[in-house]
């Protein structure tokens, strides 16, 4: 839970800014080169690649932040499960110790391989998400 929660939070909130930049863009693109024109519903919808590179995006960036809490969070259950001396004090004395003696590039241990997993999970839910969302968007709009 200590990692799941702000990971999908910070996936969440990345892709929303995300998807609001990239139609931000967008607009602004349309607005200067087609003056006087309507904007069409699909130049201001995102494709089930737009959608992909989201999620993708989302999820690198999420583990990025939130993989520091999960080797400390590792290193503290591991610790437990042993009949050794106990290493760290608390969570805090474990993160100290960890850039201390092993450097600062050991909280990222594992995110190659989270990155790979998370990354194209999160980057086909939202593809499927996306392509679902214009099919009913595109239904809503025949019946009115």
């Amino acid at each position: 839970m200590a990692r799941n929660v702000p990971f999908v939070m910070t996936t969440f909130t990345t892709m929303d800014w995300l998807k609001r930049y990239i139609l931000l863009q967008r607009k602004k693109a349309v607005q200067e080169n087609v003056k006087g024109q309507k904007t069409t519903t699909t130049t201001m919808m995102l494709s089930t690649v737009d959608n992909l590179v989201i999620g993708i995006s989302s999820a690198l960036f999420a583990g990025l932040l939130t993989n520091p809490v999960d080797v400390v969070k590792t290193r503290m259950m591991t610790q437990a499960a042993s009949n050794a001396v106990v290493p760290y004090s608390s969570a805090l004395d474990c993160f100290i110790n960890i850039v201390k003696t092993e450097g600062p590039l050991t909280l990222f241990s594992g995110l190659k391989q989270r990155s790979l997993y998370m990354g194209l999970l999160w980057g086909m839910t939202f593809a499927v998400n996306g392509a679902f969302e214009r099919k009913f968007q595109n239904n809503q709009e025949q019946e009115l």
